[in-house]
């Protein structure tokens, strides 16, 4: 609805004030009543009202702009309303307050008690680091395949802890990105190498030459998600192997000959807690990983998507180009 209809609807009353005055000048005309006596009260009333009407569309107006650019607004920044006009503008105005102070409360309360889990889990997070390290050093001096599979369900609980810390330190106002040039090829290289063992174990094939290329992003959040993209692509390849390309100008390429991913399920993976068919025929899948990576190359700058056949594999793709970002 226009603001002038609108106005016009609010303001019907005097209207209708209005419309008596000129039934009136109709009624006194038609009794032969002197004009002058007539007309000359009706054009100052008129006047008087045309004036007035002007005034208050003005005002109005005002007010209607005022509130319409309130309302863009943050909740937390809607002060300076339009000088009340009447009681009920001021009871209007009294809600709006008291609903601002409420959900104020309410955002501090979710802040403190989001901070609260923060905490919680960045410490246990680090904390579960100690016995993770010494069950390693445990499992040193053995080689043998119960200690070799330990090795790699250590390495499991790692990767886990690693995805809470990631995960409760995504939306934190205090995550650590540190932005650099830097060669790619150690970053890729770190990932690879905390796999090793389950390439060994499952006799997977590793198809990998060093990448002559520096990118700008943060060495340890695209380690973590590169270490997400190859923890996939081994748990879901039996045979076969696993292709880490460049791809020029800015695209790194994993690339696997696993179980692949359904046609259905493919524009959703990278949905939170979206598992897919592969994910409830493995039932140990939490559908985070793919969810953070998407997260992280957002806050790195950079783009990641993914393809895949069923029984063919899956090829996941990293575009790290950095046009908006700025090396230290």
């Amino acid at each position: 609805m226009s603001f002038f209809r609108a106005y016009l609807l609010q303001r019907r009353r005097e209207l209708l004030l209005a419309l008596c005055a000129v039934l009136f000048f109709v009624t006194f005309f038609l009794y032969n009543l002197p004009l002058g006596a007539v007309l000359y009260p009706t054009v100052l009333c008129v006047l008087a009202g045309a004036a007035f009407a002007l005034a208050s569309w003005r005002r109005a107006k005002q007010k209607h702009e005022r509130l319409r650019e309130l309302s863009r607004l943050p909740a937390a920044l809607m002060d300076r309303f339009p000088p009340p006009a009447g009681a009920d503008d001021e009871d209007y105005q009294a809600v709006i307050e008291a609903l601002r102070r409420e959900q104020a409360e309410l955002r501090s309360e979710s802040a403190r008690r989001y901070q609260d889990m923060t905490d919680y889990y960045t410490t246990w997070a680090h904390q579960i680091k100690t016995p993770i390290a010494a069950m390693r050093l445990m499992l040193q001096g053995e080689d043998s395949p119960l200690a070799r599979q330990l090795s790699e369900e250590v390495r499991s609980v790692e990767q886990y802890a690693s995805m809470v810390l990631a995960f409760v330190r995504l939306d934190s106002d205090t995550t650590d990105y540190v932005f650099r040039e830097q060669a790619l090829d150690p970053i890729v290289r770190e990932a690879v190498k905390k796999f090793a063992g389950q390439f060994i174990r499952k006799k997977l094939r590793l198809t990998y030459e060093p990448i002559r290329a520096r990118v700008l992003t943060d060495e340890k959040w695209l380690c973590f998600v590169i270490e997400q993209i190859l923890s996939n692509a081994v748990k879901y390849t039996n045979e076969g192997g696993v292709a880490i390309t460049w791809q020029e100008p800015d695209t790194l390429v994993i690339r696997d000959t696993g179980i692949g991913i359904a046609p259905e399920d493919l524009p959703r993976v990278f949905e939170k807690s979206y598992t897919g068919y592969n994910g409830r025929s493995d039932k140990k899948s939490s559908g985070i990983g793919l969810y953070l990576c998407r997260r992280i190359c957002t806050r790195l700058g950079h783009r990641i998507g993914v393809s895949s056949e069923p029984g063919r594999g899956t090829a996941v793709w990293i575009s790290l180009s950095h046009e908006e970002l700025h090396p230290e």
